[in-house]
């Protein structure tokens, strides 16, 4: 059978920030008269790095707010209009870690959160690392932890790495770069 798909007949912004724009459409059913509404973030995607230094991987340590506790993440954050994936790559890299690369490369791509919001976040990988700070934002901080692959499963394992988007990164990474 096939699905149906959904028409969209209307949009509205609801609220929007810096880095989302919560909307509200309104849609039919093709082939239907059937009419419903959907609530949505609608952002302009993310980016994540996987760095390694050595035979270590680098992740940031940092509290977040909804879950009122510290998680142990890859460096991630929001695409900001008229940036490309790549280039925001780059800098939430230096914000988060001190650490640039010359060769950032394209892993794969996943929705975070498909029933609640339109992002794609894209992956990347990283070796080579040079020292090159940014200012982060003003509401963050990290502390930098570097782990073996053999610890990142551990952690994994115990459920010490729990952040949704820092284990499907993991997973792509694994599948691309380190199957046999």
């Amino acid at each position: 059978m096939s699905l149906k798909k959904w028409i969209k007949l209307s949009e509205k912004v609801q609220f929007q920030n810096d880095h989302w724009t919560y909307k509200k459409d309104t849609f039919k059913l093709e082939n239907d008269n059937r009419e419903g509404e959907y609530h949505y973030v609608h952002t302009p995607g993310s980016s994540l790095i996987i760095p390694k230094k050595g035979n270590k991987y680098l992740f940031v340590e940092q509290f977040r707010y909804l879950n009122q506790e510290t998680s142990l993440e890859f460096p991630c954050g929001s695409i900001l209009e008229n940036s490309t994936p790549l280039e925001n790559a780059h800098k939430e890299l230096r914000e988060e870690t001190g650490f640039d690369s010359n060769e950032i490369i394209n892993v794969g791509k996943f929705a975070p959160y498909s029933g609640v919001s339109d992002e794609t976040c894209s992956v990347f990988f990283c070796e080579d690392l040079f020292p090159s700070p940014l200012v982060m934002d003003k509401f963050e901080e990290f502390n930098l932890i570097e782990l073996t692959y053999d610890e990142i499963e551990q952690k994994i394992a115990k459920n010490e790495i729990w952040d949704g988007m820092t284990l499907a990164a993991w997973i792509l990474f694994k599948k691309i770069y380190l199957s046999e």
